[in-house]
């Protein structure tokens, strides 16, 4: 199975979030089936084959994710990322502003859903392959 370390040295590659197609390809071929990243700290949960499950550490202090999302904020910042004008951190940030708690991807489906703090969905999106 995928260790955490493989992880990062994927993780590693990824400047932008115009880099996230490739690093998505890069855990599939790690194993990884799915994952969830939880914005207050950027701590992942990742998923693979017969209940395998790894996690990292919080990456940074916590954030305040705000109560009530900004659906559309949030689709402005998500936009500006997705072309390379923001970085992870920024990204994170900008998510706790718009109040969103977590993105969960699934490599079969190739989806990353982005959902607030009452786990409603906010956005779903197809990753390009």
């Amino acid at each position: 199975m995928f260790t955490t370390e493989q992880i990062r040295a994927a993780h590693s590659k990824v400047k932008s979030g115009a880099d996230f197609p490739a690093y998505i390809q890069d855990l599939k071929k790690l194993g990884v089936t799915s994952y969830e990243t939880f914005v207050a700290d950027g701590h992942t949960d990742y998923y693979g084959a017969a209940d395998y499950k790894t996690s990292t550490g919080a990456k940074y202090e916590p954030l305040n994710i705000a109560e009530i999302s900004n659906t559309a904020q949030f689709k402005a910042d998500l936009r500006s990322h997705q072309h390379g004008n923001t970085d992870y951190p920024t990204f994170c940030n900008d998510c706790a502003k718009s109040g969103i708690e977590k993105w969960v991807v699934n490599m079969a489906e190739m989806t990353c859903i982005y959902y607030d703090r009452k786990g409603n969905e906010v956005l779903a999106e197809q990753i390009p392959q």
